[in-house]
């Protein structure tokens, strides 16, 4: 029996709910039991410890002892592995940034060898920030979807990914058409699409960067495959939307393009909705879709502050992303704390609860997902991570002082980051602990030796 053992404080919210603050389980002294990669047992350590064969091995050591909170494994739905590179880039809004930065970052992937690197190291980075899945767009090259599988499967992680669909206003060596793309997608579906936990996302960038004749093409491959994800981008920008308008003017908005290629369903994640209509909201919320709350993303670039409330006015499931290399950090606990700020100026004060759980169970249930990631129940998969509430000094000070645990929560949102994540745990093993000189598999200096021998080749 491969069984592991592990006691500490166990927060998870166990079902979708409208109301996270009042539908969370706390458990200040748990128990969590995994078998084969999934959680087989949750419950009281007193409950479980009163089993003598349970205690033996309580006496034995074979009982994982954690000092921090146990939470699911945080979820990203909105994601750009290229672009971890060029984060923090300086300056632009969104349309002069993918033309200055993101484009010329991203034609350094037709390197396989660069791909590969990129993205082990994003991968680690990814559990280093305590994220166990990630819906993530890849770029227009077939080797860097491989790439991306492959770094996950070696942890046997559960990832999203997709190739970029990209016909038409961006460099001739991103291009691709529309058959091409078509035909490209459809051998990674079938190569990697369920393969272990790896799941694939049919990936037109945006709707510019599109021709009608390439989104008619991803609708086919949406309607030929209709259990893989959707994932692209709606009204990110004020001048994006407009541009929509020219390019697309009998279509009656933006998401009105995506609906004429039958790419609005469920399963389909669009990133960012600032600057959506009544129609659009109410036409979203039928659908079945979602979308991706990218704060810290919207902020740098100035494209807007995210309407949650109309969101929740119509239903439509949202969940909180990084959006790197856009986003200035993959921590979901950094983003949470924008978003609250977002939401404050537009007088609407967000939970901590609710904030922790659009990165567990909300985002895993818009997704559907929530019977195999998001939470702490048996039977699901055992992706969990251990946070110190006591990463840092102005942590330490602040929490001593709280008095319940959605103070202790929200302290640490606001003021944590990446080094609250002192363990991640992915099927069950560990990939990650603070401090460490390596993540798994992967060495960080034998990552900056393979990425600078594979940029010395590609110059």
């Amino acid at each position: 029996m491969n069984q592991q053992i592990h006691r500490g404080s166990l927060l998870h919210f166990p079902k979708s709910t409208i109301d996270p603050a009042n539908n969370y389980q706390y458990i200040s002294d748990g128990v969590l039991v995994v078998e084969n990669g999934r959680i087989c047992h949750i419950g009281e350590a007193k409950a479980f410890f009163s089993d003598r064969t349970n205690q033996q091995r309580l006496e034995q050591g074979e009982v994982e002892l954690h000092k921090g909170l146990l939470l699911p494994g945080l979820i990203d739905s909105h994601v750009h592995f290229p672009q971890i590179e060029m984060i923090a880039s300086f300056g632009k809004q969104l349309l002069d940034w993918l033309n200055e930065y993101t484009f010329p970052t991203e034609m350094q992937f037709s390197n396989p060898h660069y791909a590969q690197a990129q993205a082990s190291f994003f991968v680690e980075q990814l559990f280093a920030h305590g994220t166990t899945t990630a819906s993530i767009f890849a770029t227009v090259h077939t080797q860097s979807v491989d790439a991306l599988f492959e770094a996950a499967q070696r942890y046997n992680a559960r990832m999203i990914c997709g190739k970029v669909l990209m016909d038409r206003f961006c460099p001739e060596a991103l291009q691709d058409t529309a058959e091409s793309g078509y035909r490209e997608s459809k051998t990674l579906i079938e190569r990697w699409h369920k393969q272990g936990r790896a799941l694939y996302a049919i990936t037109p960038r945006f709707a510019p960067t599109s021709s009608p004749e390439q989104l008619a093409k991803a609708g086919q491959l949406a309607n030929e495959h209709p259990d893989t994800f959707i994932q692209t981008h709606l009204s990110e920008n004020l001048g994006e939307v407009e541009w929509i308008k020219e390019l697309y003017p009998s279509c009656p908005e933006y998401l009105g393009v995506y609906e004429r290629y039958d790419l609005v369903r469920d399963r389909a994640l669009f990133g960012h909705a600032i600057h959506l209509n009544s129609r659009e909201y109410t036409a979203l919320s039928r659908s079945g879709a979602s979308v991706s709350f990218c704060p810290s993303s919207n902020l740098f670039l100035g494209s807007g502050l995210f309407d949650y409330g109309a969101m929740q006015d119509h239903n439509i499931p949202v969940s909180i992303a990084s959006d790197v290399g856009a986003g200035t950090s993959l921590s979901l606990f950094a983003n949470q704390a924008d978003a609250y700020k977002i939401c404050q100026l537009q007088s609407l004060s967000l939970n901590p609860f609710e904030s922790l759980y659009l990165c567990t169970q909300g985002a895993a249930t818009a997704m559907g997902l929530s019977d195999q990631i998001g939470n702490l129940n048996a039977g699901t998969e055992a992706d969990f991570i251990e946070l110190d509430l006591m990463a840092t000094p102005m942590l330490q000070q602040r929490l001593v002082r709280c008095k319940t645990l959605d103070e202790q929560l929200f302290a640490a949102i606001t003021l944590g980051d990446e080094r609250l994540i002192e363990k991640t745990y992915v099927n069950g093993q560990q990939v990650y602990q603070k401090g460490a000189t390596s993540c798994g598999h992967n060495s960080t200096s034998g990552l900056h030796s393979s990425l600078n021998g594979s940029m010395s080749s590609v110059r």
